[in-house]
């Protein structure tokens, strides 16, 4: 019990000493009510052309079957909220893609939370993920105390507000886990469902994918987006459901320096995108989120924009 306890606490300190802005633990569970949601999502078609979300569907649902023998899933936030803005009259970029690619910097960041941890407590059979495996990380923050799902489908922290990154590191080690947040503080409001441009916000916390912007801009492969719904400036994801919540007045400017701005990224106009050669988009944004949706799908989307 005493090691427990202390390599808790030594989890806890050491996140705080790498830069992480919450750390909270869960105890590795199957997630049986989120997988009736999930497979109910599904069914519906919610997930458009995002398959990777219908596979490995018993790996999403419990952490044990990623990393056998898993006692523990940690979960980390890492705030990216700038202190800069996006002037009007450019193609709006989506604030977690104005630095580094977040999935580099982060996973890196976990295999060295990781290691040291190792060196500290001894063998540990454990993996890092941040958004690119089949794992719930909003589940997992909500159960590890970090705060609740908002209607608008993020996870809000209180006093910080939800434009952060959520990471998740599953180990087969046991330790003290900390109790979620039992109450939803969004209460009555709806700022988020009545901005939604495209009506992809739905009641009881269900985001119909296919139809949200960040969805339509980055995850849509297609060539044409056949929408009726106007997404308005927006050249790579989103923002706006987070812009209007309430909570996010508490957002504070991050202090990750791989997150700032990629040098002249939000004063780049639409002419601009629309003559770049695809060897200069490569080699601009090699390290940046943008290159999912490739050059052509950032010259397809500016083509919408009003």
């Amino acid at each position: 019990m005493v090691n427990i306890f202390s390599n808790t606490q030594y989890i806890k300190e050491l996140a705080q000493a790498m830069g992480f802005d919450y750390c909270g633990i869960a105890k590795a569970k199957e997630l049986t009510e989120d997988a009736l949601r999930l497979e109910q999502w599904l069914h519906k078609g919610f997930h458009g052309e995002m398959d990777y979300m219908a596979r490995n569907f018993d790996l999403r649902i419990d952490p044990r079957k990623l990393v056998p023998g898993a006692k523990s899933v940690i979960c980390f936030i890492k705030n990216y909220y700038p202190s800069e803005v996006q002037e009007k009259g450019f193609p709006k970029i989506a604030k977690y893609a104005w630095g580094n690619d977040y999935h580099e910097v982060i996973r890196n960041q976990l295999l060295e939370f990781l290691d040291q941890l190792r060196k500290k407590i001894g063998p540990i059979e454990g993996r890092g993920f941040v958004d690119s495996a089949p794992v719930l990380e909003r589940s997992w923050a909500q159960l590890a105390g970090a705060g609740w799902i908002g209607k608008n489908g993020n996870l809000i922290k209180p006093q910080n507000g939800s434009f952060f990154f959520i990471a998740t590191l599953i180990v087969d080690l046991e330790l003290n886990y900390d109790k979620p947040i039992s109450k939803d503080y969004c209460g009555t409001c709806t700022k988020c469902i009545d901005a939604c441009p495209t009506q992809a916000i739905l009641p009881n916390k269900t985001i119909e994918a296919n139809h949200c912007i960040s969805y339509l801009t980055i995850e849509l492969k297609k060539e044409t987006i056949e929408t009726d719904r106007s997404y308005q400036e927006w050249a790579f994801g989103c923002d706006i459901c987070q812009d209007v919540c309430p909570w996010n007045r508490f957002s504070k400017p991050h202090q990750e320096p791989a997150f700032k701005p990629l040098d002249g990224l939000l004063q780049m106009k639409k002419e601009d995108w629309l003559a770049m050669e695809e060897t200069t988009f490569k080699a601009r944004f090699k390290q940046s989120p943008l290159l999912r949706s490739k050059l052509k799908g950032i010259k397809r989307n500016i083509t919408y924009l009003k």
